[in-house]
This record gives C-alpha cells, sequence and structure tokens, in this order.
C-alpha cells in the first residue's frame, strides 16, 4: 500500500462527526463558562453599587454567585475531559464499524461501554436544554432593563416624568424586598445603563447564552454518532455470531 492510499484509510477512519462535536463543545462550554463567570461578577457589582446599599440585603446572593462560579469551574473540567474521552471512543467505534468485516474484533465489553456513553449523553443533552434555558433569564432581564433606559432617551419620554419611569429589580427576587434603594428611576437608571458594568455583563450573558446554545447543538450531534455506531456494532456484532453457526 502506497503512500497515498495509506492517508486515505486513515482519513476514513476519522470520526468527523464526533471531531466536530467535540470542537463545536469545548467553543460552547468556553464561552459559556468564562462569559458567565466575569457577568456574574458584574450583575453583583451592579447590585452593590445601585439597588442595595446594605451588605445584608444581598449576601445570599453574592454567595450563591460564588458557589455558581465554582460550578463553572467543575462544568469546564469535566466537559473538558469528556470531550476528549467520547473523540476517543468515536475513533474506536468509527474503526471498528469500518472494519468488522475483516480481521477486527469487537468485544461486549466495548459494547457495553458506547451503550453507557450514550446513555450518559442524553442525559447530559436533556440537562443542558435546562442550562440553555436558565441562561436566558439574566439576558431577558438585562433587556428589559436596556430597553427603559432606550424608552428615557425617546421623545414619548418627554411627554411624562422621567422619574415614574423605574426598574424595580426586586419584583425579580434576586434581592430582598426589604431592600433599599431596590429600584432605580428616570436620570439614575439611564445613567446605570451607560456604565462599563452593564454593558460587559449584558453582552457577556448573551454570549454564554450563545455558548450553552452551542453544547446543546454538540451533545446533539454526539447523541446521533454515538447511536448510530453504537447500533451498528451491536447489529454487525450478532451477525457474526450467527454466521459463525
Amino acid at each position: 500500500m502506497g503512500c497515498f492510499e495509506c492517508c486515505i484509510k486513515c482519513l476514513g477512519g476519522v470520526p468527523y462527526a464526533s471531531l466536530v462535536a467535540t470542537i463545536l463543545c469545548f467553543s460552547g462550554v468556553a464561552l459559556f463558562c468564562g462569559c458567565g463567570h466575569v457577568a456574574l461578577t458584574g450583575t453583583v457589582t451592579i447590585l452593590e453599587n445601585h439597588f442595595s446599599k446594605t451588605f445584608s440585603d444581598h449576601a445570599m446572593l453574592t454567595d450563591v454567585v460564588q458557589l455558581m462560579q465554582y460550578v463553572i469551574y467543575g462544568i469546564a473540567s469535566f466537559f473538558f475531559l469528556y470531550g476528549i474521552i467520547l473523540l476517543a471512543e468515536g475513533f474506536y467505534t468509527t474503526r471498528a464499524v469500518k472494519e468488522l468485516r475483516s480481521e477486527f474484533k469487537t468485544t461486549a465489553c466495548g459494547r457495553c461501554i458506547s451503550g453507557m456513553f450514550v446513555f450518559l449523553t442524553y442525559i447530559l443533552g436533556v440537562a443542558w436544554l435546562g442550562v440553555f434555558g436558565f441562561s436566558a433569564v439574566p439576558v431577558f432581564l438585562f433587556y428589559n432593563m436596556w430597553s427603559t433606559c432606550a424608552a428615557l432617551r425617546s421623545p414619548v419620554a418627554n411627554l411624562t416624568s422621567e422619574d415614574s419611569i423605574c426598574i424595580d429589580v426586586r419584583q425579580y427576587g434576586v434581592i430582598p424586598w426589604t431592600a433599599t434603594p431596590g429600584k432605580a428611576c428616570g436620570a439614575t437608571l439611564s445613567d446605570i445603563c451607560d456604565t462599563s458594568e452593564f454593558y460587559l455583563s449584558y453582552h457577556l450573558y448573551i454570549v454564554a447564552c450563545a455558548g450553552a446554545g452551542a453544547t446543546v447543538i454538540a451533545l446533539l450531534i454526539y447523541m446521533m454518532a454515538t447511536t448510530y455506531n453504537y447500533a451498528v456494532l451491536k447489529f454487525k456484532s450478532r451477525e457474526a455470531c450467527c454466521t459463525k453457526f
């Protein structure tokens, strides 16, 4: 076999679906974890400076944000390892599928491991659908705030008092109703929207939500690839057993 034929054979054993899913998964998780971490810090800063002057009012929120940031570290580490494992499993199953008719033999243990990855990937896919939905919540809240600030600058706002246009973050449950001032109105609200913390956090939440969506797509690709490879391995292994008799 020449060099060209050898290269073609090697390229034919590459699990392109798993490779694309791995790149997409790494990118999505990196965007979600990195941008989400910074955005959470900016959100706490906005609340401390403009909506909750007393530390005891937002102490629980600060603890929750710190816990979520630690969870983000764990998610990033887990998916880095899991993506590498799935890519390696993709190389194994793709080679097995392509060479089942030759001397390559699959084992029951290998098929069991492939089935376990199929099940685990399905569970992670469902879980990340929830993460994607949850990541859209801060985007919605920040968009409402940004829209209110845009309304303040519109000509229609001049017909009424600016102080009557407010955002009360207490109604979203992020801080208790006893927190002071709890809301921002008029020019104060407009100034908050012009701060670097708000601008950066708003756009980082959007990128984090997009990263969560990319991770969901990557897991869907993993689901299809692992399910297909496992089904073919199981079918071909039964076919090989039947031909021995």
